[in-house]
Parts: structure tokens; sequence; C-alpha cells
């Protein structure tokens, strides 16, 4: 078998299970809990400030929510881009 050679497992680009099982059982314990939320938020902001109120739903919202991957577009050779507006004067 040739070194670095996959053989096995599951295909690339396949989710993990176990990652797709804690996903939907945190989204699933945010659906049922959405109303009681904002008063944990809120007894979060009281105790330690708005911005531990804010950490703490951010935190938990990057499980359901998913980030967005960065696109980083470049010119020719990984250089700038050269952006050209061509403008007609309308009759």
């Amino acid at each position: 078998m040739a070194k670095g050679r996959k053989t096995g497992g599951r295909q690339a680009g396949t989710p993990n299970r176990a990652t797709q099982a804690a996903r939907e059982a945190i989204a699933a314990f945010v659906d049922g809990n959405a109303d009681r939320l904002q008063g944990w938020l809120d007894d979060i902001a009281k105790e330690k400030g708005a911005q531990a109120a804010f950490d703490a739903f951010t935190a938990l919202l990057q499980y359901q929510v998913p980030k967005l991957a960065r696109t980083e577009l470049t010119g020719q050779d990984g250089g700038p881009q050269e952006i050209v507006i061509k403008w007609q004067e309308p009759k």
C-alpha cells in the first residue's frame, strides 16, 4: 500500500456522523429552549455584563449557524486584482 493513499473509511466530503449528531443535538436544544434563552442571556448580562452575554450567545450560535468560508480573489500570478470600469455616456 502506498503511503498516504486512502484505502477505507468515509469518502472525502462526507460529514462525520458524531459531529453531525452533536450539531443536531445542539440545534434541538436551542430550538427547544428558544423561549428560555433570552432569560438566560439576561441573567448572564446582570451578573457578568453585556459582553459576557454576547459572548455566550455567539459561542452557542456558531453551532447553529455555519461559519462562512473566506474567499480571497487575486489577480494574475497571485497579485492584486485590476478593476476596469468602461463607461459610455447615454445618448
